[in-house]
């Protein structure tokens, strides 16, 4: 719920009260994007730079599909980040793939502040 609520304010923009209390950890969230997590089928270890790679403002590439995933950095891609269903979707479903589970409340928000720095 905190994660959501987090992630529905940074996306909006609408910070109304102090971020501190609901803001991710954008350092935690660039540790948690290169940390590789063993996979139980076998597969190698992924992490978010399998697909995304270290640098945000690049496109990246899916390991399996091998489809080009445009660039996160809202830097250089200003809609990313601007749609909290897709946000949560995305998170859902990556967090499944390479963690092997869903994220914590406060994995969403450490990754989306430091999405966010790039």
């Amino acid at each position: 719920m905190k994660a959501t609520l987090a992630a529905l304010i940074l996306v909006s923009g609408a910070l109304a009260i102090p971020a501190a209390s609901l803001a991710g950890d954008a350092a935690a969230g660039a540790a948690g994007w290169t940390k590789e997590y063993p996979q139980t089928d076998g597969s190698p270890a992924r992490s978010c730079v399998t697909c995304h790679g270290r640098d945000l403002t690049k496109p990246g590439r899916h390991a399996v599909t091998n489809k080009v995933i445009e660039p996160l950095a809202p830097s250089v891609n200003p809609q990313r980040l601007t749609d909290q269903a897709k946000v949560e979707k995305w998170l859902l479903r990556n967090c499944r793939w390479t963690l092997g589970r869903e994220c914590t409340a406060g994995e969403k928000a450490d990754f989306i502040s430091y999405i966010q720095t790039q």
